[in-house]
């Protein structure tokens, strides 16, 4: 990943903020030599006076510049610069001999100012342009070693102040920075309350905040670590499936301690940790990681580099801040995803509730309509289920109700849907099936529970309760879904006034049925 986001620059009232002491600081200065010039010295010198209104007039017009320009360094850093080394050079033709040494202090003050507003370029072209104007007036005198170290002392701290300046204000807008892509990427994936939304939001902003070959999120599955985004050079493995024992990332989970690793060309130290490569046939020389952890959510997030000393403390920083919202996010899809399933699901016996079912199968009709496909319906009631609670209890009740449900799931497939119609009356949906493949699917869950062995709260083996069931066919017998329930109804109690443990209709009646 190449493409980091660029920093953004300080606002200007941030930039005059910084540059304000400094100015002042150099105006006092100023005014400092020229008054006590004025007192002291007989011969009125209008030159240095003259000297000293243009420096103070400029330092506060610069001064009033910076605060309302937006692109001050683009637009006016160039004559600044030049200007400002011009104006320093010149002090040590217009001051006193007994002032001199205060060009030491206007200078340093004059190139960090440049360097705040402008940078590091423009610092050390007004740095050089001082030089280079006050060297003419010092050749002569630099007649030994004590003055060349009296006149190079200022330019040499200068450069020193410059590197200090830049690498200061740089950290800081890093920082910054940093502050900003998690705020940003924490009102962005907060936001979203799916799993897979919420990972590809996640996924576009670590390629604006963090430079890496490779990175990737990943929770934990049983004994493994699903990645659920992974991205390895320009390329996306996601789904893929890595041990948790042995690897890093495993480390990372199992301690739930970040995990920095600058150079991987010298040999890990860590218990029961080897090198596991995945993605392409690189292994990365760079690693960091940082565990996820909340409620519901057991992870890591980890960044990699073919490169060896990619990655510092503040890469270690934002990625751990950012770990912490990216658990936050994950934890609220999968709480949502539970909320949403229990609205769908009847709470005993975990199929889908009555008002869900009814949605479901609307689409499945809608979908067998276009296709012009059968959508078979079985509706389904234990045999004497109120006598059986009576004698037995609500709670083995309670037990064959999900009994029954696991034997229906055993005998659908994935793309069927069961649903509880209301007390001990189930519905199941068969998008694609036939009269005769449904009344199949129905003799089946009827077998499965003439074979189960069920006990009473004793331990003493009880009779499993028998089921009756109707059957009905969208569109060939109903061309609506509640005419399909009404009819899959009346002939489940066809069943049930014929005696029970059987299904309604019979083979005969699906065999003279055409589904084209």
């Amino acid at each position: 990943m190449k493409n980091k986001r660029p920093i953004a620059s300080f606002a200007p009232h941030e930039i005059q903020r910084f540059i304000l002491p400094i100015t002042l600081s150099f105006i006092c200065i100023i005014a400092i030599v020229v008054i006590e010039h004025l007192v002291n010295d007989d011969s009125n010198n209008g030159i240095l006076l003259m000297y000293g209104l243009l420096a103070i007039g400029y330092a506060l017009l610069n001064n009033m510049l910076i605060t309302r320009t937006d692109n001050y360094h683009e637009r006016y850093g160039p004559i600044n610069s030049i200007l400002t080394g011009v104006g320093l050079g010149l002090y040590r033709y217009v001051s006193p001999e007994n002032m001199q040494e205060a060009a030491h202090i206007l200078i340093l003050l004059g190139v960090i100012a440049v360097a705040i507003a402008s940078g590091r370029l423009f610092a050390y072209l007004t740095l050089l342009l001082a030089l280079l104007t006050s060297l003419s007036f010092h050749t002569t005198q630099i007649t030994n070693l004590s003055r060349f170290l009296d006149f190079s002392t200022p330019y040499i701290v200068g450069v020193v102040m410059i590197e200090a300046i830049v690498r200061i204000k740089d950290s800081t807008q890093q920082h910054i920075h940093r502050l900003e892509t998690i705020n940003r990427i924490s009102r962005q994936i907060m936001l979203s309350l799916e799993t897979d939304q919420t990972i590809s939001l996640l996924n576009t902003t670590m390629q604006e905040a963090l430079e890496a070959d490779t990175y990737f999120v990943g929770t934990v599955k049983g004994n493994d670590i699903q990645l659920n985004l992974f991205y390895d050079e320009g390329e996306y493995f996601n789904g893929m499936i890595v041990p948790l024992e042995g690897t890093l990332s495993g480390w990372v989970i199992k301690n739930q301690r970040e995990l920095f690793l600058p150079d991987l060309r010298r040999e890990v130290e860590l218990n029961g940790v080897t090198q596991v490569l995945i993605g392409k046939e690189k292994t990365s020389l760079s690693w960091i990681g940082v565990p996820l952890k909340a409620s519901n959510v057991t992870g890591v997030m980890a960044l990699g580099s073919y490169k060896p000393n990619a990655f510092d403390s503040g890469d270690m920083e934002l990625l751990s801040n950012l770990a912490q919202h990216v658990s936050l996010a994950l934890d609220n899809t999968i709480r949502h995803a539970q909320v949403e399933e229990q609205a769908r699901l009847d709470s005993l016996t975990r199929v889908l509730n009555h008002g869900y079912f009814l949605k479901v199968l609307a689409e499945q009709a809608e979908e067998a309509a276009a296709e012009n496909k059968p959508l078979s319906l079985i509706m389904l009631d234990i045999d004497y289920f109120k006598l059986f609670n009576d004698i037995y209890g609500h709670l083995v009740g309670d037990r064959i109700l999900n009994t029954l449900c696991t034997a229906i799931r055993h005998h659908i497939k994935q793309t069927d849907a069961v649903g509880r119609w209301g007390g001990e009356e189930f519905v199941i949906s068969l998008p694609g099936a036939t009269g005769l493949d449904a009344l199949h699917v129905a003799e089946r869950i009827g077998q499965t529970m003439a074979r189960l062995q069920v006990e009473d709260r004793e331990g003493k083996p009880i009779p499993v309760p028998t089921v009756s069931q109707g059957i009905a066919v969208f569109p060939f017998e109903a061309d609506e879904i509640y005419h399909l329930v009404d009819l899959a109804d009346k002939r489940l109690y066809t069943a049930k006034e014929r005696g029970r443990n059987q299904v309604e209709p019979q083979a005969s009646h699906w065999e003279s049925i055409e589904y084209e």
